[in-house]
């Protein structure tokens, strides 16, 4: 099995405050609580953040539903130990590359589905439009993934956010439909829409672009890295192939002068 050997690039907006914070967890973190423990606890801020939402739902909607907080603390939790997992391992060195990589982003994905589920059966926002979302999220997550693999470089993001922010933009979010309630709007053409489903039927479209913009982009970098070795790897074949025609040459032209040699000798003889 393969090593992960990707070079990690992390320059996301909160970096500065978010490393020296990871790194402080982890040298006091007790010596009980290891990676694993640490991907449960974020497991289960995912599991909090949408249970929360659904009791929101339940109860008449998110204005001053203090539901809507624990909701946010879900994300508080998540983040903990999302982030620090991996922190943690390396601070200890006790990284599992492989078995790391895999996890980390399995748990990425359900805490994607989680979020933008947590929104719809909340009523924040259309439940149809959060599952665009959620579908736009995820297929930006492949894109990383795939340019990781062909590009050998781990980009946490594009834009500098990455999934701290975006945890950061759902708290405040979830917060301003805790303090004002939902307001519909009307809207040309799509008529009167809660304006949280307008905004995270922005954010999906944004996700889509960023996953056809990346999708292109990469794609016309590898055909033209992709073309330059096709044509050095031609270019050796050819050399090579004509080396070996000019050595069947020689070879022929050899046995060929043996043949008259021994031809003439022949011809001696019988005089």
């Amino acid at each position: 099995m393969k090593e992960q050997t990707e070079v990690r690039k992390n320059d996301i907006l909160l970096g500065p405050l978010e490393r020296p914070a990871l790194q402080w967890f982890a040298r006091n973190m007790p010596a009980w609580i290891d990676s694993d423990t640490l991907t449960i606890i974020g497991i289960l801020g995912s599991l909090l953040t949408l249970a929360s939402f659904v009791i929101v739902g339940r109860t008449g909607g998110p204005l001053k539903n203090y539901w809507v907080l624990i909701a946010c603390f879900g994300y508080v939790l998540n983040w903990f130990g999302d982030s620090l997992d991996g922190t943690l391992a390396r601070y200890r060195h006790m990284e599992r590359p492989n078995y790391g990589y895999f996890i980390d982003h399995s748990v990425d994905g359900f805490t994607a589905v989680c979020m933008f589920l947590g929104f719809g059966f909340a009523g924040i926002s259309r439940l149809d439009v959060t599952l665009v979302a959620a579908i736009g999220y995820l297929l930006m997550m492949i894109t990383v993934f795939l340019k990781t693999k062909v590009t050998g470089v781990f980009e946490m993001t594009t834009i500098k956010l990455g999934p701290t922010e975006m945890r950061l933009i759902a708290i405040i979010f979830s917060l301003i439909n805790y303090f004002i309630g939902i307001k519909y709007v009307n809207y040309p053409l799509i008529g009167s829409q809660a304006y949280g489903t307008v905004v995270i039927a922005c954010i999906a479209l944004i996700l889509f672009v960023y996953y056809l913009v990346e999708t292109v982009r990469i794609s016309i970098k590898l055909e033209k890295f992709d073309a330059e070795k096709l044509a050095h790897r031609k270019a050796k074949e050819a050399k090579k192939l004509a080396k070996a025609e000019l050595k069947l040459q020689k070879a022929d032209a050899k046995a060929a002068k043996k043949k008259k040699k021994h031809a003439v000798e022949v011809a001696s003889h019988g005089e």
